[in-house]
């Protein structure tokens, strides 16, 4: 299973609006969990199985909480039984079709240019 989750708190009282401490605390438990992570911009992914992955994302959840009065919870799960390896190998088919795409455009524009150099 694949997670991809942000969690961020509400009411700090903070001025400046940061939730940069929050985030961390959340991010020190996903690493220290041991499972496969990747932390961007917007979003913390993990992957594992349902029971390891979210107490994960609740002990993030919990460690956010102590810097606000609520917390803002965003999460979406990729559920594939059987599959691992998949924080990376999603991206890599990825890259893949895209090659692919852009050799046969490239293919395409050569065949183009072939026609037009006949007449």
């Amino acid at each position: 299973m694949l997670v991809a989750f942000s969690v961020a708190p509400s009411g700090t009282g903070r001025s400046d609006g940061s939730v940069h401490d929050a985030v961390a605390a959340a991010v020190r438990i996903v690493r220290e969990s041991g499972l496969p992570n990747r932390t961007t911009s917007m979003f913390t992914e993990l992957e594992g199985e349902w029971d390891e992955v979210f107490d994960v994302v609740r002990r993030a959840t919990e460690a956010v909480g102590e810097y606000g009065s609520r917390v803002s919870l965003v999460l979406k799960a990729d559920i594939r039984p059987g599959y691992s390896g998949e924080l990376d190998a999603k991206v890599e088919r990825l890259e893949t079709a895209i090659d692919a795409t852009d050799a046969s455009d490239a293919s395409d524009a050569t065949d183009a240019t072939d026609a037009t150099d006949a007449g």
